[in-house]
């Protein structure tokens, strides 16, 4: 097995592809992007932090939607611009620990290896790092969700719009995602919040804004 991705529903034969995305996506690129969540979940541990002591880092709210956009399907294959963002956001781990103290950090956030070591990583950090199935299809429905969601957090973004409740909401989240003893409280938490009126109505906002703008925009150039 090269890889594991199961994110879309064309996925091989229902359950993953192993070898290559019906996407087209490649191993190299799965794993890569695979990698990229891995630190992004460290990040958002750090800015969680951040955030409880009122002091969250912008840059980082940035760096996480955007690198969540880049792992929905079909969004960027491009290897050297993955391992580009990779480097990005090792960087801005280790701003972010010069920044606040984590007690118990897991490897999401103690890890900073080089480009060498980017595969060897790469091949412990993905879905199946969770060997329990049941666990790990609400971790990766939790990761899925978040991606989705980021998709309309970056046209909001490019578009002048932000919002303070959901960057919290998705941060917790992926730091949530890096703890082990997680079954009910990842459902109860994380997947059932997500219909929460507050996270409904501020990813409606988002929506509306890209739909609007997309509108506009059409019309424009009838």
């Amino acid at each position: 097995m090269n890889m594991f991705c199961y994110q879309c529903q064309e996925t091989a034969k229902g359950t993953g592809c192993t070898l290559r995305g019906v996407c087209g996506k490649t191993s190299e690129v799965a794993n890569l992007q695979d990698l990229l969540l891995f630190v992004v979940r460290g990040i958002a541990v750090y800015n969680q932090k951040l955030r409880e002591e009122k002091r969250p880092s912008d840059e980082a709210d940035r760096f996480i939607f955007d690198a969540l956009f880049i792992t929905i399907t079909n969004a960027n294959f491009d290897k050297k611009a993955i391992i580009r963002k990779i480097k990005e956001g090792l960087k801005l781990k280790s701003k972010l620990a010069q920044e606040v103290t984590i007690e118990h950090a897991p490897d999401e956030c103690t890890w900073n290896g080089s480009e060498d070591e980017f595969e060897e990583k790469a091949q412990s950090v993905g879905v199946l790092r969770t060997p329990d199935e049941d666990i790990r299809s609400l971790k990766e429905l939790v990761h899925y969700g978040l991606k989705g969601m980021a998709a309309y957090v970056e046209h909001a973004h490019n578009l002048g719009y932000e919002s303070p409740e959901i960057f919290a909401f998705m941060q917790h989240a992926l730091a949530e995602l890096t703890r082990d003893d997680m079954v009910y409280r990842l459902w109860r938490n994380w997947i059932l919040p997500i219909q929460k009126p507050m996270v409904i109505r501020n990813c409606r906002k988002l929506i509306s804004v890209y739909e609007t703008t997309r509108v506009s925009s059409s019309a424009d150039m009838t």
